[in-house]
């Protein structure tokens, strides 16, 4: 500043004018910032609209305008961060101590301070002024600390690991003694476990392409070929096979389940030689889910994942053979024989609608029309809505006495609600459409006030395909069936363990580690709701 003072000109007019066109840019950029900033709301108000729209139709579209308007967002919120002065931006100064905010940065929006897991590894680094005092020369006393903290990344780094089996010969017989080889997640392979759960979690929750992987690993020192990262997961896959055999069974047993489907574009084989516009077909991609947590159940959460080659209703069938109870879907037509009544006079599944869909569905007639038909309908859905938020979490026979008192009332009005209105519209119209379709299932819609356990919606499998939605902007498509199906075995193990409250690397690594020597009678203890990890002096004693 005082460089700056010294080169400002002495005479009056010149200064006057040098303030006139100072105080001309400060508006012009204080403009600029206001109009950045209604950008930003503008944006942000815009995919919270859609958001509450993703599963509705053209749900792929919506998914695509979301993740290309978040983008532009990102760039602003950026150059928006990259124009501001240096001030505190998440709690602390420039010693990393707490302070409060400044008062000219009282405006900005607020930011969380990061929040850091207790199991994060912490290094303590000090700071000591020594033992003699830099003005005196005496002795220095401790009398305090002050603590700050600052996060770092170490970068991840690959290890060969060296097994050396030492060999030794008994002076007395003569006789040689060698420890035997440990054995590796995949036999005869230098691939170790953390390495494979690296590839595998990178590849089916990250999504991230093994030809980037190749590109990273590249660049950490190790060339492996795409092919022998093929190679790897699929063996990977085959040892851990046995496990997402009994999640599958396990969850599939249960007697309420969560189903959704979903597109996946699969590479056809049969068209290959056509080019990818042509060898491309859609297959599916099925949910199924258990998730007691809402009522708190004794069973632990898990999801199933089952690829289809088409929309056909044989592979649902398949899919739900051995599972009875209560089922909750959306209105696909394929579930339909599964609800009729067998010899006995009962179905072998009943069916629990959702009213989160029936709620997009007047959510999309109010958006189009400004309806005050469809306002009032998501206005009655939304008060069974707040009655659930109450509940959740509580027993199931607290949910179902809360229900019978409060929600019970409000579906009869709002049933006797729908026909009313369906006789006083068009009939061809969406709004017509809304209506039947909640009075053609009235009896499934009601099922949640029977039924402590069951949820007022299929939110459940719904979140359950949300990565599935994000793996296909990234690789496009399935490479043939055979790929989709390890995509879904792969999404099993590592969305049980993620719902199960697992990091699925390290759960895999474990796993992989020690599978080979585990007692196949003791598999179950493996599964993720049973599992606690092997410690790390026993691995490498195994």
């Amino acid at each position: 500043m005082s460089n700056a003072a010294q080169t400002l000109p002495d005479d009056p007019a010149l200064l006057k004018s040098l303030i006139a066109a100072l105080q001309a840019e400060n508006a012009k950029i204080s403009a600029t910032l206001r109009a950045h900033d209604q950008l930003i709301q503008s944006l942000r108000l815009r995919i919270a609209r859609l958001k509450k729209q993703v599963f509705g139709q053209s749900s792929e579209k919506i998914e695509r305008e979301i993740e290309q308007l978040e983008l532009a967002l990102e760039d602003l919120m950026i150059a928006a961060a990259e124009g501001q002065p240096d001030v505190v931006n998440d709690g602390q100064n420039d010693d990393g101590l707490e302070t409060a905010p400044a008062d000219e940065a009282a405006e900005r929006p607020s930011r969380r301070r990061p929040r850091v897991s207790d199991s994060t590894p912490r290094e303590r680094r000090e700071l000591d002024p020594g033992s003699c005092c830099p003005d005196c020369g005496g002795d220095l006393r401790l009398v305090g600390e002050d603590v700050s903290e600052m996060l770092d990344l170490i970068a991840a780094q690959l290890k060969v690991v060296q097994i050396a089996r030492l060999k030794k010969s008994c002076r007395r017989c003569e006789r040689m003694v060698q420890m035997p080889a440990p054995s590796r997640p995949i036999p005869g392979s230098m691939a170790g476990a953390n390495l494979l759960a690296h590839i595998l979690v990178s590849k089916f929750d990250d999504h991230l392409p093994l030809y980037r992987q190749h590109e990273i690993f590249t660049r950490m020192g190790a060339d492996i070929p795409d092919s022998t990262l093929v190679d790897w997961c699929g063996r990977a896959m085959k040892v851990l096979a046995p496990l997402i055999e009994r999640i599958e069974v396990d969850v599939m047993a249960s007697d309420l389940l969560h189903a959704d489907d979903t597109p996946i574009r699969v590479l056809d084989r049969a068209g290959r030689d056509k080019g990818v516009g042509k060898g491309v077909k859609k297959g599916r991609i099925w949910a199924y889910v258990r998730d007691q947590r809402p009522w708190a159940g004794a069973s632990p959460p898990g999801a199933v994942y089952a690829f289809a080659p088409d929309w056909k209703e044989e592979h649902v069938h398949g899919h739900l053979a051995n599972t009875r109870g209560i089922l909750q879907a959306d209105g696909y037509k394929g579930y339909a024989k599964l609800y009729e009544p067998e010899p006995d006079g009962k179905p072998r599944l009943r069916e629990a609608a959702c009213w989160a869909h029936l709620r997009r569905d007047f959510h999309d007639e109010w958006t189009k029309t400004k309806s005050t038909i469809a306002r009032e309908a998501l206005d009655r859905i939304g008060a069974l809505y707040d009655i659930e938020r109450e509940i959740t979490g509580h027993p199931a026979d607290i949910r179902l006495a809360a229900r019978r008192k409060h929600s019970v009332p409000k579906v009869e009005v709002f049933f006797a609600w729908s026909e009313q209105q369906l006789s006083r519209i068009p009939g061809k119209g969406d709004l017509a459409k809304a209506f039947r379709y909640g009075l053609s299932r009235r009896d499934a819609f009601s099922l949640f006030l029977e039924d402590g356990r069951v949820a007022i919606d299929n939110n459940p499998a719904e979140r359950a395909l949300r990565p599935i939605g994000v793996g296909r902007r990234n690789w496009l498509f399935a490479g043939a069936d055979t790929g989709a199906e390890t995509l879904a075995r792969a999404m099993t193990i590592v969305e049980t363990a993620k719902m199960n409250g697992l990091d699925p690397q390290a759960y895999l690594a474990d796993i992989l580690a020690r599978i080979h020597d585990h007692k196949i009678n003791r598999l179950d203890d493996l599964l993720p709701w049973n599992w606690s990890p092997l410690p790390s002096a026993l691995h490498e004693a195994a």
